[in-house]
């Protein structure tokens, strides 16, 4: 990675506190958590102190910043980037992806996807494919293929989801409560005005989910008139040290019910 100009990059300053402020911590707060004094976070914060690598990465790890953001956090400090920012499908990361491979053979016969951050399906086990081509030609979208571009387009899965304004809502605040860091980048902006520019669809709601009673929300497929209940099971590299790891994972799909289970199994074996 090209080092940038000096005068290019963020202050370190400018941005602790705005990731102060995204966590909406005070300065005794982030001192507290990060073993630094106030007095020396003011001082960073207004430019009168230049903090140490460590104390950086310490103070990072107080805010819970994402590797990705750690990264121009250490640049603006003047210090090389530590976390590997290569491909996720690159040699270092066989072992995750070999991990990977097999939870989702395990997660057979019922769909399971590993997606970056952006919710664009870089694996499958078979039944995935399987089951979304029964809804749509996915010959025709070019690879990677966006999930949710997928499931809000008329010509995609669109059409097949029950009660999809409801689904649309929840899948928009998914967007929001499940982007890396808890962070809406320009990316995850561009990806939710692509999703709202789809005919007839809302903008998530701050109200209460009519649902909220249920321990999950279903995500219902209507196939020759026959529904089919399923939630999902998100599950995340844990403690990750490259930004492609942190940034993976991996949705399982299960059954909502036993009617749902049987009906599966059939449609997949052919039955269907």
């Amino acid at each position: 990675m090209a080092m940038q100009k000096t005068a290019d990059r963020p202050q370190t300053g400018t941005l602790l506190r705005q990731w102060r402020a995204r966590r909406g911590k005070s300065q005794l707060d982030l001192s507290l958590d990060a073993g630094v004094s106030q007095r020396h976070i003011s001082f960073i914060e207004v430019g009168r102190s230049v903090p140490s690598r460590q104390m950086l990465i310490d103070i990072a790890t107080a805010l819970d910043v994402p590797l990705r953001d750690r990264n121009t956090l250490l640049l603006a400090g003047g210090f090389a980037p530590i976390y590997p920012d290569g491909a996720w499908d690159a040699p270092e990361m066989r072992a995750i992806t070999s991990a990977l491979e097999r939870m989702l053979r395990q997660h057979e016969p019922f769909p399971a996807l590993v997606m970056d951050r952006y919710w664009n399906v870089l694996m499958t086990n078979q039944a995935a494919p399987r089951f979304f081509a029964r809804f749509c030609d996915l010959s025709a979208r070019p690879s990677p293929r966006n999930m949710l571009e997928l499931m809000f387009d008329p010509a995609g899965i669109r059409p097949f989801i029950a009660d999809f304004p409801a689904v649309a809502e929840s899948l928009i605040q998914r967007v929001h409560r499940e982007s890396v860091g808890r962070i809406v980048d320009d990316r995850t902006k561009a990806l939710l005005a692509t999703l709202l520019a789809f005919p007839d669809v809302e903008p998530a709601s701050a109200t209460a989910d009519a649902q909220a009673a249920s321990p999950v929300i279903p995500l219902s497929f209507v196939d020759k008139g026959r529904r089919l209940n399923y939630f999902s099971m998100i599950t995340t590299v844990g403690t990750p040290q490259t930004v492609a790891a942190q940034e993976l994972r991996i949705e399982c799909m299960f059954p909502a019910d036993e009617e749902t289970e049987a009906l599966h199994a059939a449609l997949l074996d052919g039955g269907g």
